[in-house]
């Protein structure tokens, strides 16, 4: 068998939300940094949050904006 396939194994790889640490667990890379959790999600929580990613809503804001919608159908 070849040495050295396997990743190496972390077994305490603690994950980060907004920069505190929120869980630990194992995975090949020792931390984690993620944008949602089940702690912040809003299925889980029951609360909405408003997540822009990339400014998304700018972007739409810049495409639909001015007389995009007055031309009517053609």
């Amino acid at each position: 068998m070849k040495k050295d396939t396997h990743p190496r194994w972390h077994g305490n790889c603690k994950v980060y939300y907004n920069g505190e640490v929120v869980m630990t667990v194992g995975a090949t890379v020792p931390e984690l940094h993620v944008d949602v959790w089940s702690g912040s999600h809003p299925f889980f929580t029951g609360k909405s949050t408003f997540v822009d990613s990339a400014g998304r809503v700018e972007k739409f804001n810049r495409k639909f904006a001015g007389d995009y919608f007055k031309g009517g159908k053609k």
